[in-house]
């Protein structure tokens, strides 16, 4: 499934922006109010982790999703779990299995290149949290808008997500939608879409 390459890739970026992370970062703000980027970092890893289990079979277990350590080496961390998901991105592609993931339906399994498209979203935008908590996210930016296939994922992906007060409350993955500025680029009207100003600095 091309989507699930895509998705290696949006991996791959996101890793690249951790590995400038050093311990002394660690309680840096992030624009995810009221998390350090420690927090964010362990909730990324976590989030990797409970795809993965969906992707292998797991049910509807929210457990699964629980924030994880990140250890001394955040990379390191990043690099394991991302090459773990990718891999069990394909094993659910040739089962043409879908996700269970209770954090957004638990009613039914959600079908997997909807879920793969949800944690594409997930990586970039939390990859642009960590970078902009480092004061680095141009590297992020150009990389991904130089990147067409993935950039226009990242859109569409995007544009359907509900925005709605019950979609964006308090505790949900994103606030309500900013308007987009001008001149700020396609990846920055993706961040205002999704709750995020793109000029902000801790």
């Amino acid at each position: 499934m091309k989507l699930i390459e895509l998705h290696a890739r949006a991996l791959e970026s996101a890793t690249e922006v951790v590995g400038a992370v050093r311990p002394e970062h660690l309680d840096l703000a992030t624009p995810c109010a009221d998390w350090t980027l420690r927090r964010l970092l362990e909730h990324e890893t976590g989030q990797r982790r409970g795809f993965t289990a969906a992707a292998r079979g797991a049910g509807p277990d929210l457990a699964l999703f629980a924030d994880a350590p990140v250890g001394a080496d955040p990379a390191d961390a990043f690099r394991r779990t991302g090459a773990e998901l990718t891999a069990a991105f394909r094993e659910a592609a040739e089962a043409e299995r879908g996700l269970w993931l209770p954090e957004i339906l638990t009613t039914a399994p959600v079908p997997l290149d909807r879920a793969v498209g949800f944690h594409l979203v997930d990586t970039l935008v939390h990859g642009w949290d960590i970078a902009a908590a480092l004061g680095t996210p141009d590297r992020l930016i150009t990389a991904v808008e130089a990147d067409g296939e993935l950039l226009a994922v990242l859109e569409a992906v995007t544009e359907a997500v509900p925005d709605t007060p019950e979609a964006r409350a308090p505790g949900k993955a994103f606030r309500p939608g900013l308007v987009p500025g001008d001149g700020g680029g396609r990846f920055a009207r993706v961040l205002a879409l999704l709750g995020r100003d793109p000029a902000w600095k801790g």
